[in-house]
């Protein structure tokens, strides 16, 4: 072949390759979303304990360990089978997908600082007081409707579970907003 021939061949193949981008629908295109979940969403450690990564795959260092299961963290990004992930203190790091799972855990995080949070009895302000919820303390997440989610939590050594609402906006681990069930 002669190069003008080769540079011809070359400028069709580019022509073509354009014309496939404009054509195909843009989920399709955008490969960095592999399981199809939107981004970024939260999700909860599966087991014990859990090696979080500096990159995406078992040859890259371990930047920490989670010691306990159940940790809310927020997944950002995917690459294959691996998540990105950054935990309530804003670390981010990499673990496999099968880490982790869809069942929804939330820190309490007080507006006002230092300050107890009410679990309610009811979804509203003259409910009555199940228990007070400290700052940092771990929940699990039922359900949100937006303004208040139905969550059940125990204090450290405590063996009572207490069930009942809190506002969305004093959890970390629910997006503002955000609805589920």
């Amino acid at each position: 072949m002669t190069p003008r021939l080769l540079r011809h061949c070359f400028g069709l193949l580019t022509l073509l390759a354009l014309l496939v981008a404009a054509l195909v629908p843009p989920a399709l295109a955008q490969a960095n979303n592999p399981s199809g979940l939107p981004l970024p969403r939260f999700a909860s450690t599966r087991s014990e304990p859990i090696n979080v990564r500096v990159g995406p795959g078992e040859r890259y260092d371990i930047a920490w360990t989670y010691l306990k299961s159940g940790i809310p963290v927020e997944i950002f990004q995917e690459f294959d089978t691996w998540r990105k992930i950054r935990d309530a203190d804003g670390e981010e790091g990499w673990i496999h997908q099968n880490l982790l799972t869809g069942t929804r855990a939330a820190y309490v995080t007080p507006i006002i600082a230092n300050g107890e949070v009410p679990l309610l009895a009811d979804q509203s302000e003259g409910a009555a007081v199940r228990a007070r919820l400290g700052p940092g303390l771990k929940v699990t997440v039922k359900q949100c409707d937006g303004t208040w989610c139905e969550v059940s939590a125990s204090g450290p050594g405590q063996r009572n579970t207490y069930s009942g609402y809190l506002h969305q906006d004093e959890l970390w681990g629910v997006y503002p907003d955000e609805v589920f069930d």
